[in-house]
């Protein structure tokens, strides 16, 4: 694996997990509501409005380094093209066994047996077609 690649998905998932923390860590709309009751919203660790603008912008910049990493992930994904247009096309060869070089057994024919000429070997049969045979 190319060592930018892993940089860059190393830093989207630093900023997806910051995207994750710093959502949470902001209140909602409605949480100014229960602030008004007392419920102590306003003494958070920000402050009652300086939260708001801090974690927003923070959150802004985490998700625009999410979106960059993400696309360059895209781009350096995409050179990345296979040489063969499938999977099939990258098996190696099979080989089809060869019929046997070897000469056959001489054997007995019925009309050199009658006549007795035991010089003249039958004729080779045909070998089998191996075209149609399936090699395993």
């Amino acid at each position: 694996m190319n060592h930018l690649f892993t940089v860059i998905v190393v830093i989207q998932v630093i900023s997806a997990l910051a995207i994750i923390a710093l959502v949470l860590l902001q209140h909602g709309k409605g949480a100014d509501m229960g602030a008004a009751f007392g419920s102590g919203a306003s003494g958070s660790l920000f402050g009652a409005s300086g939260s708001s603008n801090f974690l927003s912008k923070f959150t802004a910049v985490a998700a625009a380094v999410f979106f960059i990493a993400t696309l360059a992930l895209a781009f350096y994904g995409g050179r990345h093209t296979a040489a063969g247009g499938g999977v099939m096309e990258n098996l190696p060869a099979a080989s089809v066994p060869a019929a046997s070089t070897a000469a056959p057994a001489p054997s007995s024919s019925p009309e050199s047996a009658a006549t007795g000429d035991t010089s003249k070997p039958a004729a080779p049969t045909a070998p089998a077609d191996q075209s149609s045979q399936i090699p395993k």
